[in-house]
């Protein structure tokens, strides 16, 4: 705790509290970009199962 005070005392509040939650986000944000890269691979693989008929169903109604 004394560190804490020490840090907002040498820098000031908002920069500690700045570093504190850019520390905290990218864990989040890295949890983020996983979860980004395992959906788009399970969009890729269900655009591969698709049918012939399910694709050209879906161009013919998509040009109306």
């Amino acid at each position: 705790m004394e560190d804490i005070l020490k840090l907002v005392g040498n820098f000031g509040f908002p920069i500690v509290v700045s570093a504190y939650l850019l520390v905290r986000i990218e864990g989040k944000l890295n949890e983020l970009s996983t979860s980004i890269m395992e959906l788009a691979k399970a969009i890729a693989v269900l655009e591969v199962r698709k049918s012939p008929v399910e694709t050209f169903a879906e161009a013919a109604y998509t040009k109306r």
